[in-house]
């Protein structure tokens, strides 16, 4: 039995054609290569965010606000803002959505007038198990060809990312 013939370009897979080609950096980042290399993963990883939410959906970054609200109760906005990075604006727009969407609701709070308290609505838990698996799917999807220990350092370097630019934001000139 022969084998088939791969030499030629018509040997792509859909894998191959999913990728996106390795062209080589402009020269404007090339003083900045892993921050370009962080912006292209980021971006990439909100699409795949944004496409896999849409089957339950959500938007990016509204699922972790779910998330919240599923782990820990009812919360006020401002620990919202406080727990995700966010800002209050956003944070205002995303429980807006959320709750014209049915997902949540608001409520003034009982002990602090000036505060407004978040809660999941029935909607929004029979989501909940939809939502573990989009973020399942997207870890796999993430991890596909990295080993354990690549992943465990993945994981820390991305840490170590993130505290350096934490630090770098509340520096002061």
């Amino acid at each position: 039995m022969s084998q088939p013939d791969t030499s030629g370009p018509a040997r792509s897979t859909t894998a191959e054609t999913a990728a996106p080609a390795r062209e080589p950096l402009p020269n404007s980042v090339k003083a900045g290569p892993i921050s370009h290399a962080i912006f292209r993963v980021a971006r990439l990883h909100r699409m795949l965010a944004g496409q896999l939410l849409r089957r339950v959906g959500l938007h990016p970054s509204q699922e972790l606000v779910m998330m919240q609200l599923w782990e820990r109760g009812p919360q006020r906005q401002t620990d919202l803002v406080r727990m995700l990075g966010s800002d209050a604006a956003t944070m205002t727009r995303t429980i807006q959505r959320l709750e014209n969407a049915g997902f949540v609701r608001r409520r003034p709070s009982t002990t602090d007038k000036r505060a407004t308290i978040v809660e999941p609505t029935a909607a929004s838990n029979a989501l909940r198990q939809e939502v573990e698996q989009v973020w399942q799917d997207m870890e796999n999807s993430v991890a596909e060809n990295l080993t354990d220990e690549q992943q465990t350092e993945a994981i820390e370097v991305l840490r170590r990312i993130e505290d350096s630019l934490a630090r770098a934001t509340t520096q002061t000139d």
